[in-house]
């Protein structure tokens, strides 16, 4: 009976294949959603990332990269003093107005590293990183944005002495030895990185933290991060439990941090929530689309199952007839897409696009269309149940 049915599901090819499109398609679609959104998580935690520590400690009402607020300067003392923990630097996280050399604005993520260890800034060939050290040298990066680190081509449409834009003039990328300004002090570009890209995408601009004291306004605390290394046959999760008990901040390793990070987004992000629900969207409409495909050529093989029946097929036996061609639909679509998303992975893993395919998007995608799969066969199998072959013949 295994046999016929599998001869039953391939004899009309073209809504054989149709079929197989269709459920490769649905589970392409999810494993590439669940890619995409994991793809915008990524960025959202690339600082953590691309910063080394292997434990943070900031305030204790911080969940996230995205919302911090300050700590004091005696947190750092109060943190090295934890038994465990062989270094700990800090590391300033805030946003300012930056003007270009054409007049017009830019907002900026200002990011202030450790002045001796340097710990924070991005690995970028061919830089000169002591220079960062001397006043007023910045390194900038486009952060995920496009076309956001111009400057004028010709020297005459800089620094406009009648203070007005000059917004339409020919434009060229930032380079070492630009000027930009922020808070009334002229900096200068040492160098362009090109890290992770952010979520949300805005501009980055790192600078030493004695730099980010001498431009940024005045505050009474200018540290957002303490990262802290851990000291040789020390666990990096033990070491967070003690700083907390010990200094009363929040420590978090790295990988928490980031499932931090991911959560809170999750919670307080507009934007996940739109993207969400258009994936959702455009899930529900595919599995409708299997759904239905495999009800349907279900329903147009009546007749082939009412002839089974009339020979003295059992009911339980066509049942198993049903269920085997869905799972063979389902396993090959399954197989198929998600091979074709990571395919897909293979060519957008190094882009810019966002998409990084985990372990969990294939088991999501392959999944979901063979429970699909199994719904389908169940509807399909209620007809099939109560076939009358008298009646099926008489076009009933």
């Amino acid at each position: 009976m295994y046999h016929i049915a599998l001869k039953m599901l391939g004899g009309d090819r073209t809504k054989f294949t149709t079929l197989i499109l269709g459920v490769t398609f649905t589970a392409f679609l999810v494993s590439f959603a669940v890619s995409y959104f994991c793809g915008f998580m990524t960025r959202g935690f690339a600082l953590i990332s691309e910063t080394p520590g292997d434990i943070w400690v900031m305030d204790q009402a911080v969940s996230s990269v995205e919302q911090t607020t300050n700590l004091s300067e005696s947190a750092i003392l109060r943190v090295r003093s934890v038994p465990g923990v062989s270094g700990a630097v800090p590391l300033l996280i805030g946003s300012a107005e930056v003007r270009f050399p054409n007049g017009s604005f830019q907002s900026f993520q200002i990011i202030g590293a450790d002045d001796s260890s340097l710990a924070g800034l991005p690995c970028t060939e061919g830089l000169n990183y002591p220079v960062l050290r001397q006043p007023g040298q910045v390194m900038v990066d486009d952060g995920g944005t496009e076309n956001k680190l111009l400057t004028p081509l010709r020297t005459d449409d800089t620094w406009p002495r009648d203070g007005r834009s000059r917004a339409g003039v020919a434009m060229r990328r930032l380079a070492n030895g630009d000027q930009l300004e922020l808070n009334d002090h002229r900096i200068h570009i040492a160098g362009v990185s090109n890290t992770h890209p952010r979520y949300p995408a805005k501009p980055l601009m790192y600078m030493t933290l004695a730099n980010a004291r001498r431009i940024l306004p005045a505050e009474r605390r200018q540290i957002s991060f303490i990262l802290v290394s851990a000291a040789p046959d020390i666990n990096p999760q033990t070491l967070a439990a003690h700083i907390e008990q010990q200094t009363g901040l929040k420590a978090r390793t790295a990988s928490d941090f980031k499932a931090d990070t991911v959560h809170w987004y999750l919670l307080n992000s507009e934007d996940v929530g739109d993207v969400m629900s258009m994936l959702i969207l455009a899930i529900a409409v595919g599995f409708g689309v299997t759904g239905v495909m495999l009800y349907m050529f279900t329903s147009e093989s009546l007749k082939q199952y009412a002839v089974l029946s009339a020979l003295g097929t059992l009911p339980s036996q066509l049942l198993k007839m049903v269920f085997l061609q869905a799972a063979v639909c389902g396993l090959s679509g399954a197989g198929i897409g998600t091979g074709l998303c990571a395919v897909a992975d293979l060519f957008l893993h190094k882009s810019d696009y966002p998409f990084r395919m985990m372990w969990f998007a294939p088991l999501s995608g392959g999944g979901m269309v063979i429970l699909t799969g199994i719904i389908a066969a169940i509807f399909s199998a209620r007809p099939v149940l109560k076939l009358e072959p008298a009646m099926v013949f008489a076009g009933r």
